[in-house]
């Protein structure tokens, strides 16, 4: 049989089977073959004495561990809820046709352009006492002014955020917008024709709509936020001390520097477990947000039946 003689989606399944096997071998044998190190005692180099939980356990005793997995959350916390809203108020500006609506888009979808490298070092420029923001108002006459968040290990964790939210808003603005713009045109003149406000509109009609597009923003930013690494390195390298540390710098940390590649691993797989959680949660979220959706929309249906 010549591969001319097979049906079209025959010959589609076997151009994919490379992808599908490499797919397989790199994530998936990646993912058990850390989670298989995490059970061994390996240093520097992968060994096969097995130890069970013993990675785990030590990985709980280090302070460091519960301080980046805390910092993960306080930055994901923050961070999502001040992109989310600062997302919603640009995208409800550009649907209601700001002036200047076009400069703004670019103004605020340029930092997704950007590496968190860049963001990352922009911003450290930026709050340097020495050569930021205090030097510069500083320098208008105003000594007392102070604005070192760097070098203060509980204020630290926080210029992350300001950093991560002037990067990721836009992009949130976008996605939002993009759901604003679907929303049926008729329903805004029935609004104007019962003298609804927009307010009311947006609160009890439009933004419940668009709550699909809200739990895809909000999975978006949280694997961002267990993911991040290149943010910290460029701008504190997780201090002062390890007060900045993320679950992402503490696996590389222990990976490449203390050649500790049993501990970074079970870090790994916690991490894992994590981006797990979060992807389970939408899943359900999203179950019971159809499910009340088909209940609401049975309940008028046995009305006029009645």
């Amino acid at each position: 049989m010549s591969i001319v003689s097979l049906r079209p989606h025959r010959v589609a399944q076997l151009v994919l089977v490379p992808t599908i096997l490499l797919t397989a071998i790199g994530v998936y044998g990646s993912m058990l073959w850390t989670l298989q190190i995490s059970f061994t005692s390996s240093g520097l180099l992968p060994t096969g004495k097995f130890i069970g939980l013993e990675q785990y356990f030590k990985l709980f005793e280090q302070d460091r561990w519960h301080v980046s997995y805390r910092n993960m959350f306080v930055l994901g916390g923050i961070y999502m809820f001040t992109c989310l809203a600062f997302g919603l108020l640009l995208a409800i500006a550009m649907d209601q046709g700001v002036r200047a609506k076009n400069v703004l888009q670019t103004i605020f979808l340029y930092p997704i352009a950007l590496s968190f490298i860049v963001t990352g070092l922009a911003w450290r420029w930026v709050l340097n006492p020495t050569t930021g923001l205090e030097y510069f108002v500083q320098g208008l006459g105003f000594s007392g002014f102070k604005f070192n968040l760097l070098n203060n290990p509980e204020l630290a964790i926080f210029t992350l955020v300001i950093a991560a939210v002037w990067h990721g808003s836009g992009l949130m603005m976008a996605i939002i917008f993009a759901g604003l713009q679907s929303v049926d045109s008729e329903l805004w003149r029935a609004s104007r024709v019962d003298g609804i406000p927009k307010f009311t509109m947006y609160r009890r009609v439009v933004l419940p709509m668009l709550l699909p597009v809200f739990l895809t923003c909000i999975v978006l930013l949280a694997m961002g936020v267990v993911k991040s690494y290149d943010l910290v390195v460029a701008m504190t390298g997780g201090g002062p001390g390890y007060s900045t540390d993320l679950p992402a710098k503490f696996v590389v940390d222990h990976l490449f520097d203390r050649a500790n590649i049993g501990r970074a691993s079970a870090a790994a797989v916690l991490m894992l477990l994590t981006v797990i959680a979060l992807l389970v949660l939408s899943s359900v979220a999203t179950r019971l947000r159809k499910r009340s959706q088909s209940d609401q929309g049975a309940k008028p249906e046995q009305g006029n039946k009645s």
